[in-house]
Parts: structure tokens; sequence; C-alpha cells
């Protein structure tokens, strides 16, 4: 059960319950920077060069979407007929991610609009501690990372490597709460993904919800969904916490 899950992660450190303090989570894929279309393209890639099947689109991963590498592969194995063993798997997801990491050294990604000021501003204010919590590799998501310059070694860092269950179970974001040392309903969720949501609130945080990777009516059960996150500053999320 995940309620039972969530009450033995709580134990396992002390929860600090600053009174007029905040937590801020970002997820990475679809948050941080466009992410996706490169994801989508390193799998069409490995399907079409190790299993033979063309005509893989980006669609065809929706369902795997912030789910981690072997859901996201999985997720386009199944609308194709394609049966894969555990060991096809790994194999898949590894090629995957030496592609990412290929198209990512020839292409740098930029942050998306409103990323750098939201942690500038964030960074800059005494109420606010940040996370960066995503269900890819620690390789992957640093990349990413280092990639549209974010300070995340100022920030809790966790991700998919150091988790047993992935997204839309709340283990991930239970870490990151953990780790900031708040309790979950100071913290605040930013995602791009419907399975993302579901593990914040299932995590007991807030969630705000940009529509980078999906649309907004996927995104509904967040307490909040916007286009950008030039829509949103440092009182918004207060407003929401509060």
């Amino acid at each position: 059960m995940k309620t039972d899950f969530l009450r033995e992660l709580s134990g396992q450190s002390p929860i600090i319950a600053f009174m007029n303090n905040y937590g801020l989570i970002f997820d990475v894929d679809g948050v941080i920077a466009d992410t996706e279309a490169v994801n989508a393209a390193a799998s069409i890639q490995v399907f079409a060069e190790f299993f033979g099947i063309e005509g893989v689109k980006r669609a065809d991963f929706a369902a795997g979407l912030g789910r981690g590498a072997e859901a996201y592969v999985k997720a386009a194995a199944k609308i194709h007929g394609l049966e894969m063993t555990d060991q096809q798997v790994a194999q898949a997801t590894a090629a995957r991610q030496e592609i990412f990491l290929k198209m990512l050294r020839n292409n740098p990604l930029p942050p998306f609009d409103g990323v750098m000021e939201l942690i500038e501003a964030a960074m800059a204010s005494e109420d606010f501690h940040l996370a960066i919590a995503t269900s890819g590799t620690r390789e992957k998501s640093q990349a990413v990372l280092e990639s549209a310059g974010i300070p995340y070694k100022q920030m809790v860092y966790i991700s998919g490597s150091e988790v047993t269950h992935k997204k839309p179970h709340p283990e991930l974001f239970l870490k990151a709460v953990v780790q900031l040392g708040l309790q979950a309903q100071k913290c605040l969720v930013i995602e791009d993904a419907p399975n993302g949501v579901e593990a914040a609130r299932a995590a007991r945080c807030k969630c705000v919800a940009v529509t980078n990777s999906a649309a907004a009516h996927e995104l509904a059960q967040a307490d909040l969904v916007v286009d950008s996150l030039v829509e949103i500053n440092l009182e918004t999320i207060r407003e929401l916490l509060r």
C-alpha cells in the first residue's frame, strides 16, 4: 500500500517542519528542458536498428512518460506488437541512453522559458528550498541539467537510480521531501506528465503541471496547469502552499 510506504519512508529521517519554509521540486524531462523530443528520437532509432520496426512515432511513448526508461520503451513496444524479454528491454534502454547522450553532446538543450528565472528567484529567497526529482538515471538527468545550466549541485537531487518504485508511485517525491526536511504539504512539484502529477498527489505535495509534453486536460489533476513557467512566480507557489 502507498500509505504504508509513505509512513515507512517518512520514518527514515526526521522531518523538520519549518513554519514559513517551502519546497520547490522540479522534474527534469519535459520540465527543465525539451528532452522529450530527444528521448523519442533516440528511442525511435533503437526500434529501427535493434528490432527492425519502422514508423514508430513520438506519440507511441505517451503511456510511459515520466515512468522511467523501461516503461517508456515498453509503451511503444506494446503499440507495435513487440513482446520484449527482460534482456531486450535492458539492451534497448542502455542503447537509448547512449544515443540520447550523444545527441545531447552534439546539440545542447537550453532550459525552457521561465525555468532559470524561477530557480534563481527561489535560491535568492530565504523561505524556499529546491530539489530535482526525476525518474531518469543519474547519468542521463545530470547531462540534461548541465546542458541547461541548472545549478543542481546546490539542490537536493534524487534520480531514478536511487529509487525502487517509479512514478506514479510517490517514492521519488517522498525521498525529495525527506531530504528537504519539510512536510509534504509545504512542497510543490513541477511536472509535465500525468504519471508525475499522480505521483506528486500521492506524496501529498501540491503540483503545478506545465503543458510541455501533455495536453491540459491530461494534467487536470494538478493544482494548477500552465502552458509555460513564465506564468508563475514565487508568490503563486506560496499561495498554493498556504
